[in-house]
Protein backbone atom coordinates (compact mmCIF):
# COMPACT_ATOMS: atom_id res chain seq x y z
CA UNK A 1 0.00 0.00 0.00
CA UNK A 2 0.89 3.48 -0.59
CA UNK A 3 2.36 5.79 1.80
CA UNK A 4 -0.42 7.84 3.34
CA UNK A 5 0.25 11.51 2.53
CA UNK A 6 -1.53 14.66 5.07
CA UNK A 7 -1.84 17.37 2.95
CA UNK A 8 -1.64 20.89 4.92
CA UNK A 9 -4.94 22.78 3.54
CA UNK A 10 -5.62 26.10 4.40
CA UNK A 11 -8.45 26.71 2.45
CA UNK A 12 -6.88 28.49 0.24
CA UNK A 13 -6.78 28.10 -3.68
CA UNK A 14 -3.17 26.23 -3.69
CA UNK A 15 -3.25 23.80 -0.79
CA UNK A 16 -7.03 22.77 -2.26
CA UNK A 17 -5.24 22.07 -6.03
CA UNK A 18 -2.52 20.10 -4.24
CA UNK A 19 -5.55 17.57 -2.28
CA UNK A 20 -7.27 17.06 -5.86
CA UNK A 21 -4.20 16.51 -7.47
CA UNK A 22 -2.72 14.20 -4.80
CA UNK A 23 -6.07 12.44 -4.33
CA UNK A 24 -6.62 11.59 -8.17
CA UNK A 25 -3.36 10.44 -8.86
CA UNK A 26 -5.08 7.94 -6.43
CA UNK A 27 -2.63 8.09 -3.36
CA UNK A 28 -3.91 8.07 0.16
CA UNK A 29 -4.44 11.40 1.15
CA UNK A 30 -5.90 13.15 4.33
CA UNK A 31 -6.64 16.34 4.63
CA UNK A 32 -5.22 18.33 7.58
CA UNK A 33 -6.20 22.10 8.86
CA UNK A 34 -4.25 24.09 11.66
CA UNK A 35 -5.87 26.32 14.22
CA UNK A 36 -3.15 28.62 14.93
CA UNK A 37 -4.99 31.95 16.01
CA UNK A 38 -8.32 32.57 17.44
CA UNK A 39 -10.37 34.21 14.14
CA UNK A 40 -13.62 32.95 15.54
CA UNK A 41 -15.45 36.35 15.15
CA UNK A 42 -14.06 37.23 11.62
CA UNK A 43 -16.15 36.94 8.59
CA UNK A 44 -13.14 37.24 5.72
CA UNK A 45 -11.58 35.11 3.85
CA UNK A 46 -7.51 34.59 3.62
CA UNK A 47 -6.45 35.01 7.20
CA UNK A 48 -5.23 32.46 9.53
CA UNK A 49 -7.78 29.98 11.01
CA UNK A 50 -10.68 32.54 10.08
CA UNK A 51 -14.03 30.21 10.01
CA UNK A 52 -15.10 30.94 6.32
CA UNK A 53 -10.97 29.65 5.38
CA UNK A 54 -11.27 25.76 7.70
CA UNK A 55 -14.97 25.52 6.14
CA UNK A 56 -13.89 25.97 2.49
CA UNK A 57 -10.93 23.35 3.66
CA UNK A 58 -13.60 20.89 4.85
CA UNK A 59 -15.52 21.13 1.90
CA UNK A 60 -12.74 20.77 -0.62
CA UNK A 61 -11.90 17.82 1.13
CA UNK A 62 -15.48 16.68 0.76
CA UNK A 63 -15.07 17.13 -3.22
CA UNK A 64 -11.78 15.53 -3.24
CA UNK A 65 -13.11 12.40 -1.20
CA UNK A 66 -10.53 12.29 1.60
CA UNK A 67 -11.23 12.64 5.31
CA UNK A 68 -10.38 15.89 6.84
CA UNK A 69 -8.94 17.03 10.40
CA UNK A 70 -8.32 20.19 12.12
CA UNK A 71 -5.51 20.33 14.69
CA UNK A 72 -5.29 22.76 17.59
CA UNK A 73 -1.97 24.13 17.81
CA UNK A 74 -2.13 27.83 18.92
CA UNK A 75 -0.36 27.49 21.85
CA UNK A 76 2.67 26.16 19.74
CA UNK A 77 2.33 28.85 16.95
CA UNK A 78 1.97 31.98 19.96
CA UNK A 79 5.16 30.45 21.29
CA UNK A 80 6.97 30.11 18.19
CA UNK A 81 5.60 32.44 15.83
CA UNK A 82 4.03 35.65 17.65
CA UNK A 83 5.82 36.05 20.60
CA UNK A 84 9.09 36.01 18.91
CA UNK A 85 7.38 38.68 15.97
CA UNK A 86 6.15 40.75 18.81
CA UNK A 87 9.96 40.47 20.39
CA UNK A 88 11.29 41.06 16.91
CA UNK A 89 9.96 44.81 16.56
CA UNK A 90 10.79 45.96 20.28
CA UNK A 91 14.14 45.06 19.61
CA UNK A 92 14.02 47.31 16.29
CA UNK A 93 14.35 44.56 14.25
CA UNK A 94 11.99 43.54 11.14
CA UNK A 95 10.84 39.81 11.45
CA UNK A 96 9.43 37.16 8.86
CA UNK A 97 6.87 35.45 10.58
CA UNK A 98 6.80 33.32 7.51
CA UNK A 99 9.55 31.75 7.96
CA UNK A 100 9.57 30.90 11.75
CA UNK A 101 6.09 29.15 10.65
CA UNK A 102 7.61 26.78 8.21
CA UNK A 103 10.49 26.04 10.31
CA UNK A 104 8.61 25.44 13.42
CA UNK A 105 4.90 24.56 12.46
CA UNK A 106 4.84 23.20 9.04
CA UNK A 107 7.56 21.57 8.74
CA UNK A 108 8.20 20.54 12.49
CA UNK A 109 5.05 20.44 14.26
CA UNK A 110 2.86 19.56 11.84
CA UNK A 111 4.55 16.82 10.51
CA UNK A 112 5.40 15.62 14.17
CA UNK A 113 1.50 15.34 14.32
CA UNK A 114 0.72 14.45 10.57
CA UNK A 115 2.92 11.52 11.51
CA UNK A 116 0.92 10.74 14.86
CA UNK A 117 -2.26 10.23 12.90
CA UNK A 118 -0.25 7.52 10.46
CA UNK A 119 0.69 9.77 7.66
CA UNK A 120 4.30 9.31 6.71
CA UNK A 121 4.53 12.36 4.01
CA UNK A 122 3.48 15.63 3.71
CA UNK A 123 2.36 17.90 0.85
CA UNK A 124 1.64 21.38 1.05
CA UNK A 125 1.14 24.28 -1.83
CA UNK A 126 4.18 25.80 -1.40
CA UNK A 127 5.46 26.94 -4.61
CA UNK A 128 9.46 25.44 -4.53
CA UNK A 129 10.87 22.34 -5.95
CA UNK A 130 12.83 19.23 -4.20
CA UNK A 131 14.78 17.86 -6.06
CA UNK A 132 17.23 14.34 -6.13
CA UNK A 133 21.65 15.68 -6.17
CA UNK A 134 24.62 14.29 -6.23
CA UNK A 135 24.81 14.75 -1.99
CA UNK A 136 21.69 14.76 -1.21
CA UNK A 137 18.01 16.59 -1.35
CA UNK A 138 18.36 19.77 -2.74
CA UNK A 139 16.25 22.70 -2.12
CA UNK A 140 14.82 24.49 -5.83
CA UNK A 141 13.16 28.00 -6.78
CA UNK A 142 9.74 27.19 -8.27
CA UNK A 143 9.24 27.29 -12.51
CA UNK A 144 6.89 30.34 -11.46
CA UNK A 145 9.71 32.79 -10.90
CA UNK A 146 7.17 35.70 -9.84
CA UNK A 147 5.15 32.52 -7.42
CA UNK A 148 8.79 31.22 -5.96
CA UNK A 149 8.61 30.64 -1.96
CA UNK A 150 11.88 28.81 -1.61
CA UNK A 151 13.13 32.29 0.05
CA UNK A 152 11.00 31.46 2.76
CA UNK A 153 12.27 28.31 3.39
CA UNK A 154 15.74 28.04 3.48
CA UNK A 155 16.00 26.82 7.14
CA UNK A 156 14.71 23.45 6.05
CA UNK A 157 16.83 20.41 6.42
CA UNK A 158 17.41 17.10 4.59
CA UNK A 159 15.05 14.90 6.84
CA UNK A 160 12.34 17.74 6.41
CA UNK A 161 12.56 17.52 2.61
CA UNK A 162 12.44 13.53 2.30
CA UNK A 163 9.33 13.60 4.45
CA UNK A 164 7.80 16.69 2.04
CA UNK A 165 6.54 17.25 -1.49
CA UNK A 166 5.68 20.67 -3.18
CA UNK A 167 3.26 19.29 -6.24
CA UNK A 168 2.97 22.68 -7.54
CA UNK A 169 6.45 23.58 -7.82
CA UNK A 170 6.64 22.88 -11.57
CA UNK A 171 3.00 24.91 -12.29
CA UNK A 172 2.84 28.24 -13.01
CA UNK A 173 -0.23 30.31 -10.79
CA UNK A 174 -2.63 30.47 -14.03
CA UNK A 175 -2.18 26.89 -14.17
CA UNK A 176 -3.41 25.70 -10.82
CA UNK A 177 -6.34 28.59 -11.18
CA UNK A 178 -6.92 26.50 -14.32
CA UNK A 179 -6.93 23.22 -12.85
CA UNK A 180 -9.24 24.47 -9.81
CA UNK A 181 -11.45 25.69 -12.32
CA UNK A 182 -11.53 22.67 -14.69
CA UNK A 183 -11.87 20.54 -11.58
CA UNK A 184 -14.75 22.40 -10.52
CA UNK A 185 -13.32 23.27 -7.68
CA UNK A 186 -15.19 25.58 -5.08
CA UNK A 187 -12.43 27.88 -4.33
CA UNK A 188 -11.03 28.27 -7.80
CA UNK A 189 -11.65 31.83 -8.36
CA UNK A 190 -10.68 32.64 -4.49
CA UNK A 191 -7.96 35.78 -4.12
CA UNK A 192 -4.43 35.33 -2.36
CA UNK A 193 -4.04 35.19 1.35
CA UNK A 194 -2.94 37.92 3.29
CA UNK A 195 0.59 38.12 3.86
CA UNK A 196 1.17 38.25 7.74
CA UNK A 197 -2.02 35.74 8.20
CA UNK A 198 -2.41 36.85 12.28
CA UNK A 199 -2.17 40.89 11.59
CA UNK A 200 -6.13 41.74 11.03
CA UNK A 201 -5.31 45.45 11.35
CA UNK A 202 -1.91 47.57 11.47
CA UNK A 203 1.36 45.57 12.26
CA UNK A 204 2.07 48.60 14.92
CA UNK A 205 -1.19 48.58 16.49
CA UNK A 206 -1.03 44.55 16.75
CA UNK A 207 2.40 45.09 18.66
CA UNK A 208 0.73 47.32 21.13
CA UNK A 209 -2.26 45.57 21.47
CA UNK A 210 0.10 42.25 22.76
CA UNK A 211 2.12 43.87 24.53
CA UNK A 212 -0.50 45.95 26.80
CA UNK A 213 -2.71 42.20 27.03
CA UNK A 214 0.61 40.25 28.70
CA UNK A 215 2.92 43.40 29.90
CA UNK A 216 4.62 40.23 32.01
CA UNK A 217 5.80 38.95 28.51
CA UNK A 218 7.40 41.68 26.93
CA UNK A 219 9.47 44.63 27.66
CA UNK A 220 7.51 47.69 27.58
CA UNK A 221 9.59 50.40 28.65
CA UNK A 222 8.79 53.02 25.57
CA UNK A 223 5.56 51.71 24.73
CA UNK A 224 4.09 54.96 23.68
CA UNK A 225 6.80 57.14 24.03
CA UNK A 226 7.98 59.19 21.22
CA UNK A 227 11.41 58.45 20.04
CA UNK A 228 14.66 60.73 19.07
CA UNK A 229 15.31 61.23 16.12
CA UNK A 230 18.82 62.08 15.29
CA UNK A 231 21.45 61.89 11.82
CA UNK A 232 24.74 59.64 11.65
CA UNK A 233 26.82 62.24 13.74
CA UNK A 234 24.17 62.22 16.82
CA UNK A 235 22.31 65.69 16.22
CA UNK A 236 18.98 65.30 17.64
CA UNK A 237 16.92 66.63 14.46
CA UNK A 238 13.58 65.77 16.91
CA UNK A 239 11.07 63.20 17.56
CA UNK A 240 8.92 60.69 15.88
CA UNK A 241 6.43 57.88 16.56
CA UNK A 242 8.13 55.18 19.55
CA UNK A 243 10.60 53.35 17.36
CA UNK A 244 9.23 50.23 17.10
CA UNK A 245 6.67 51.88 14.40
CA UNK A 246 9.59 52.20 12.28
CA UNK A 247 11.93 49.68 10.21
CA UNK A 248 15.21 50.09 8.03
CA UNK A 249 14.63 51.94 4.63
CA UNK A 250 11.61 53.49 5.70
CA UNK A 251 10.68 57.08 4.58
CA UNK A 252 7.83 58.12 5.06
CA UNK A 253 6.01 59.35 9.12
CA UNK A 254 9.33 60.40 10.50
CA UNK A 255 7.74 63.83 10.95
CA UNK A 256 11.28 65.62 10.68
CA UNK A 257 11.65 68.62 8.29
CA UNK A 258 15.08 68.54 5.95
CA UNK A 259 16.07 69.60 2.90
CA UNK A 260 16.52 66.18 1.29
CA UNK A 261 14.55 63.12 1.82
CA UNK A 262 15.21 61.01 5.33
CA UNK A 263 15.28 57.57 5.37
CA UNK A 264 15.49 55.31 8.60
CA UNK A 265 19.10 54.12 8.93
CA UNK A 266 19.35 52.07 12.65
CA UNK A 267 16.19 51.57 15.04
CA UNK A 268 17.60 51.62 18.52
CA UNK A 269 15.43 49.90 20.76
CA UNK A 270 17.26 50.35 24.14
CA UNK A 271 17.62 54.24 23.90
CA UNK A 272 14.30 54.59 21.61
CA UNK A 273 16.32 56.32 19.26
CA UNK A 274 15.84 56.34 15.35
CA UNK A 275 19.00 57.63 13.06
CA UNK A 276 18.18 58.57 9.59
CA UNK A 277 19.54 59.96 6.64
CA UNK A 278 19.82 60.07 3.24
CA UNK A 279 18.80 57.60 0.92
CA UNK A 280 22.68 57.00 -0.73
CA UNK A 281 23.68 55.99 3.68
CA UNK A 282 21.68 52.96 3.23
CA UNK A 283 23.69 51.71 0.82
CA UNK A 284 25.39 48.38 2.51
CA UNK A 285 28.66 46.42 1.55
CA UNK A 286 27.30 43.47 3.06
CA UNK A 287 26.25 42.17 6.48
CA UNK A 288 26.59 40.52 9.20
CA UNK A 289 24.34 37.08 9.89
CA UNK A 290 23.86 34.72 12.99
CA UNK A 291 22.15 31.18 12.87
CA UNK A 292 23.77 30.22 9.55
CA UNK A 293 22.08 26.78 8.69
CA UNK A 294 22.83 24.85 5.31
CA UNK A 295 20.38 22.59 4.00
CA UNK A 296 23.37 19.94 2.37
CA UNK A 297 26.56 19.87 3.78
CA UNK A 298 28.48 23.02 5.26
CA UNK A 299 31.35 24.28 2.86
CA UNK A 300 35.19 23.89 4.12
CA UNK A 301 35.56 27.42 4.03
CA UNK A 302 34.51 31.05 2.10
CA UNK A 303 32.33 30.25 -1.06
CA UNK A 304 30.42 32.65 -3.73
CA UNK A 305 26.84 32.37 -3.71
CA UNK A 306 24.05 34.56 -5.38
CA UNK A 307 21.99 36.12 -2.14
CA UNK A 308 18.87 37.42 -1.74
CA UNK A 309 17.81 39.85 0.78
CA UNK A 310 14.53 39.98 0.48
CA UNK A 311 11.97 37.51 -0.91
CA UNK A 312 11.63 39.50 -3.88
CA UNK A 313 15.16 40.76 -3.90
CA UNK A 314 16.89 40.11 -7.69
CA UNK A 315 19.97 38.20 -5.77
CA UNK A 316 23.75 39.78 -6.07
CA UNK A 317 26.99 37.72 -6.32
CA UNK A 318 28.77 37.89 -2.84
CA UNK A 319 31.64 36.02 -0.63
CA UNK A 320 30.07 33.96 1.88
CA UNK A 321 32.51 33.55 5.64
CA UNK A 322 31.16 31.07 7.80
CA UNK A 323 32.53 31.97 11.41
CA UNK A 324 31.94 30.47 14.62
CA UNK A 325 28.89 29.71 16.74
CA UNK A 326 26.96 29.62 13.18
CA UNK A 327 27.21 33.28 12.63
CA UNK A 328 28.94 34.67 9.09
CA UNK A 329 29.98 37.57 7.05
CA UNK A 330 28.75 38.55 4.03
CA UNK A 331 30.41 40.79 1.02
CA UNK A 332 27.96 41.87 -1.34
CA UNK A 333 30.10 42.39 -4.81
CA UNK A 334 28.07 45.40 -5.21
CA UNK A 335 26.42 47.72 -3.04
CA UNK A 336 22.98 47.38 -1.83
CA UNK A 337 20.09 49.19 -0.44
CA UNK A 338 17.84 47.38 2.51
CA UNK A 339 19.59 45.46 4.50
CA UNK A 340 17.46 44.83 7.04
CA UNK A 341 17.90 43.20 10.69
CA UNK A 342 15.41 40.33 11.07
CA UNK A 343 14.95 39.89 7.62
CA UNK A 344 17.12 36.56 5.63
CA UNK A 345 19.61 36.56 3.49
CA UNK A 346 19.31 33.57 1.40
CA UNK A 347 21.96 32.15 -0.42
CA UNK A 348 21.48 30.78 -4.12
CA UNK A 349 23.60 28.53 -6.48
CA UNK A 350 21.86 28.94 -9.87
CA UNK A 351 18.11 27.88 -8.64
CA UNK A 352 19.57 25.88 -6.03
CA UNK A 353 18.80 27.23 -2.27
CA UNK A 354 22.05 26.15 -0.22
CA UNK A 355 21.15 28.01 2.87
CA UNK A 356 21.02 31.36 4.50
CA UNK A 357 21.37 33.48 8.05
CA UNK A 358 19.35 36.11 9.62
CA UNK A 359 20.76 39.48 9.44
CA UNK A 360 22.01 41.00 12.12
CA UNK A 361 23.05 43.85 10.86
CA UNK A 362 24.67 45.84 7.38
CA UNK A 363 27.96 46.42 6.73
Amino acid sequence: MSELTAVAMSGGLDSSAVAWLLSRAGRPVVGLSMLLWDRSTETTHGRCCAPLDLGDAKRVARQCGIPHYTIKMDREFRERVVDPFVDDYLAGRTPIPCTGCNTWIKFDLFLERARALGAERMATGHYARILDGPDGLELHTAADAAKDQSYYLFELTQEQLAASSFPLGDKTKPEVRELARESGLLVAEKGESMEICFVAGGIREFVEEQVAARPERFAAAALGRASEVVDRAGSVLGTAEPYYRYTVGQRRGLGVAAGERLYVLDVNARENRLTVGPERELLASGLAGERLHWIGSPPAGEIEATVRIRSRHPGVRASIRPGAERRVEVEFETGQFGVTPGQAAVFYEGTRVLGGCWIESAR
